[in-house]
């Protein structure tokens, strides 16, 4: 179910997932291979670096509203206690600012190693 799920969610990425995906997969050069859409226990994540232990998540305006914020936080919460960093960019970043959240991700990265 949860692959199924991923599948969909990649066919129907978000322009500012797409935008960025585009940038992440050059990191593959680097020595880092991203994925998109990955089951991680009961979660899809947006993008993971599995062998950095990194998450980046794509937040749309509705991740601030209602009880988005605590269900992000459990989310974030969980993913930190199986041993990964998580790093949140919303869709206004990743439109107005994409170079900025390119080089937040590439200092994540460097920490990895």
């Amino acid at each position: 179910m949860a692959n199924e799920r991923a599948r969909h969610l990649r066919r129907e990425a978000t322009p500012q997932e797409r935008r960025l995906w585009q940038h992440l997969r050059l990191l593959k050069n680097d020595g880092f291979h991203f994925r998109r859409q990955v089951p991680l226990g009961p979660f899809i994540v947006d993008f993971a670096c599995l062998s950095a232990r990194l998450i980046i998540e794509i937040d749309g305006d509705q991740h601030g509203r209602g009880t988005a914020p605590a269900e992000d936080a459990a989310r974030t919460a969980f993913l930190e206690r199986e041993g990964f960093r998580v790093i949140r960019f919303w869709n206004g970043e990743v439109n107005e600012n994409l170079p900025g959240v390119i080089d937040r991700v590439r200092h994540q990265l460097r920490l990895a190693i």
